[in-house]
């Protein structure tokens, strides 16, 4: 399964880089650990097959700059990112700068072996295409307001903001998200966000109701 495969692991935390490496070697993966952004730019260019997994806040370069800078790079390695806060903006940032999936800590094995073979599954020639016009084509069965909520959800707002800012219930809200999931598809959050990105679906304004780019600095808290 892994035998050819290494993981570059990124973190600032010397315990947790132990304890991924002790996780992912016990499950068969070669393992390359990293105490910061540069040290992994500093092997560039790669060879064989590689999957990166970075820590969005650290000092210097975090997560979203690493991933800018593979991007101007041409370097296209596959990307999860991982951090101790859960932010749904920051996810949606780590997307479109290239990541697969978006993790929280602390995280489960289960959890991070299944981002691996996912983020390495969807490096098929082709795919990138057919997905844009199949996530258009459900985005267009989305009624007005399941389009409202859908943007509150990628602003990172709890149902309760946002049924405040569109003047309905909570437990509407919670209906029209659970048909926005039904009809994109999507088995959860995750799911949802790299469907959007997928179309280039950038986070909007909830006081100007505009679409405008995220914010590609996102605030690091420890």
């Amino acid at each position: 399964m892994a035998n050819d495969l290494t993981i570059h692991l990124v973190d600032d935390e010397e315990a947790l880089r132990r304890s991924l490496t002790f996780l992912l070697a016990s499950a068969g993966f070669a393992v390359r650990a990293h105490s910061c952004a540069n040290a992994f730019l500093d092997l560039l260019p790669l060879s064989g097959r590689n999957c990166l997994v970075t820590d969005l806040c650290m000092p210097d370069v975090n997560g979203i700059e690493l991933l800018h800078r593979l991007r101007r790079s041409s370097v296209n390695v596959p990307a999860i990112v991982i951090t101790g806060q859960g932010d749904v903006a920051a996810a949606v940032q780590a997307m479109k700068a290239g990541a697969s999936d978006f993790l929280e800590k602390p995280l489960r094995e289960e959890a991070l072996i299944a981002a691996i073979n996912l983020a390495m599954g969807q490096r098929r020639p082709g795919r990138s295409i057919a997905d844009s016009e199949s996530v258009a084509a459900r985005l267009r069965q989305l009624t007005d307001r399941e389009h409202q909520v859908l943007t509150g959800v990628l602003d990172g707002l709890q149902n309760k903001m946002i049924a405040y800012h569109l003047g309905i219930s909570a437990r509407t809200v919670e209906v029209h998200r659970a048909n926005v999931m039904a009809k994109m598809g999507a088995r959860n959050l995750a799911e949802l966000m790299r469907m959007a990105v997928t179309v280039d679906v950038v986070v909007q304004s909830s006081e100007t109701g505009r679409i405008s780019p995220v914010d590609p600095s996102p605030a690091c808290a420890r």
